[in-house]
């Protein structure tokens, strides 16, 4: 296993800042109010060594897992104790300090982070009882954040009264002070043995609206409590990504903030995690629909089934909470149902869980890799130019004027999603309502069954020595 750093403290101390900075990219939602962060946010960085060490076989770069947390003791801003549903947020305490206490209780070196501009308060002595009490001092680092310039350095000296030795300071909004911290990273992690994880074979996005499960899906995949599960809609506020390996097969799985109208947003966190959840779409190869079986299908989940046709993403539908009605309707009954709810995903597979019970979980990801699969093919071009032909001698598409549609040539130009070009003669006889008949067709025949298959339509373009050739032709 990798090495765990997790960053601790108080909120609006700049851990999601320093987080981010450390990853070298923008991965957790960065927002003064309180308890933005709740789940525990991880990626893989690789730490360089300082520039002037020789090289040698001790001096490779290290690898480790990068860990944030929530902010520890205060989880509410001040008069938003409840949420727009009247749900008390304070109930999700015991849930983030648990998932603070196992990210620390699994590290390998703890990022214990102040901030020097407001100086030590009550709750940051707290904290460091905590972490002695938890033993191991040795692998906690202090580091006081917002060290924004010279005249702030004296108060990030103020951290040694906790106990943990030197603090290292920074200023996530500059960048100062980062390149040192990376460096004390590396020395402080020593030579190790571990491998870089291998790259995951699939990447997938788990979305749907407020409260339809998707982190209890996370945690079933799992067998922990990975991400918080509450019945408060929007608990998850960030993107998740958890990594897993399930029967020899390395996958990710992205927890995503739950989606509702943006007319019904409460502030500008909803907003970033909307954004959020929209980049995890677009670098998922594949997503896991959640619906509620217990709730009709909302235009929310109508509006995201458009989305994730129009991004052209595999999709598995997973419809959670089976075990609440399966005595009411079976699964032909509520197929028949989606039909009509989600016609623009008539060609997606639908898999029934029970999240809360484990049921039929790792039959979604299954299916996940299936559809991996199908959108990674490439069909030989030999075999699309004759079933392309074979389809339009059956059936061509129709002009009011008379105009035989004519195919001159056909490749499938990309994967991911299954992309395939067509040169003809007029590319408008191609469009709407031939085009749904000759996805529909080009399913029935080829491995692509259950996802998108995007298809170019373009005119032939004619050779300019030929129009001369024709108009010489024609002077003579």
């Amino acid at each position: 296993m990798l090495p765990v750093i997790a960053i601790v403290g108080r909120p609006n101390v700049g851990k999601s800042s320093l987080f981010n900075r450390l990853a070298g990219e923008r991965i957790s939602i960065v927002d003064p109010t309180p308890g933005v962060t709740r789940d525990r946010i991880s990626t893989i960085i690789t730490i360089h060594p300082p520039n002037d060490i020789e090289n040698d076989a001790d001096t490779l770069p290290r690898v480790a897992e990068l860990c944030d947390t929530g902010g520890f003791g205060i989880y509410v801003a001040e008069g938003k104790r409840f949420d727009d549903a009247g749900e008390d947020l304070s109930s999700l305490a015991p849930d983030i300090e648990a998932q603070i206490l196992a990210a620390v209780e699994g590290a390998t070196i703890v990022l214990f982070t102040i901030d020097a501009q407001s100086g030590i308060t009550a709750l940051d002595e707290r904290i460091a009882q905590l972490l002695r009490r938890a033993g191991n001092t040795d692998r906690v680092m202090q580091v006081a954040n917002k060290v924004d310039g010279p005249s702030w350095e004296v108060h990030a000296l103020d951290a040694a009264k906790l106990g943990f030795g030197d603090t290292l300071a920074v200023s996530t909004k500059a960048g100062s002070g980062i390149r040192h911290l990376m460096e004390a990273l590396w020395t402080r992690l020593g030579v190790r043995t571990e491998e870089p994880p291998t790259s995951p074979e699939m990447k997938v996005a788990i979305v749907g609206r407020r409260n339809a499960g998707k982190s209890s899906l996370v945690n079933a995949l799992a067998g922990a409590p990975r991400v918080i599960v509450s019945e408060i809609a929007g608990t998850t506020r960030d993107s998740v990504d958890v990594r897993f390996e399930l029967d020899g097969r390395t996958f990710i799985a992205i927890d995503t903030a739950g989606i509702r109208k943006r007319k019904s947003w409460a502030d500008d966190v909803e907003f970033y995690s909307h954004n959020r959840t929209e980049v995890a779409l677009r670098r998922a190869d594949v997503a896991l629909l959640l619906l509620d079986a217990t709730e009709p299908v909302s235009q929310v989940e109508k509006q995201l089934a458009g989305e994730l046709v129009e991004a052209f993403k595999p999709t598995v539908i997973v419809v959670n909470k089976w075990d609440l009605v399966e005595k009411k309707q079976t699964p032909s009954d509520y197929l028949e149902y989606l039909t009509q709810e989600l016609p623009m995903l008539n060609f997606a597979p639908m898999v029934f869980i029970s999240a809360k019970n484990g049921d039929g979980t790792n039959d979604a990801i299954s299916m996940a890799f299936n559809l991996h699969t199908q959108a990674s093919h490439r069909e030989t071009t030999g075999k699309l130019n004759a079933l392309v032909q074979k389809i339009l001698t059956e059936r061509g598409p129709s002009s009011k004027l008379g105009t035989i549609a004519k195919i001159y040539y056909i490749s499938q130009i990309e994967t991911n999603p299954p992309t395939i070009a067509m040169v003809v003669n007029k590319p408008a006889l191609f469009e709407g309502a031939y085009e749904r008949y000759l996805l529909n067709r080009l399913r029935e025949e080829l491995p692509y069954s259950e996802v998108p298959i995007k298809l170019v339509f373009s005119a032939r373009r004619r050779d300019p020595d030929d129009a001369k050739n024709r108009r010489s032709a024609g002077r003579a």
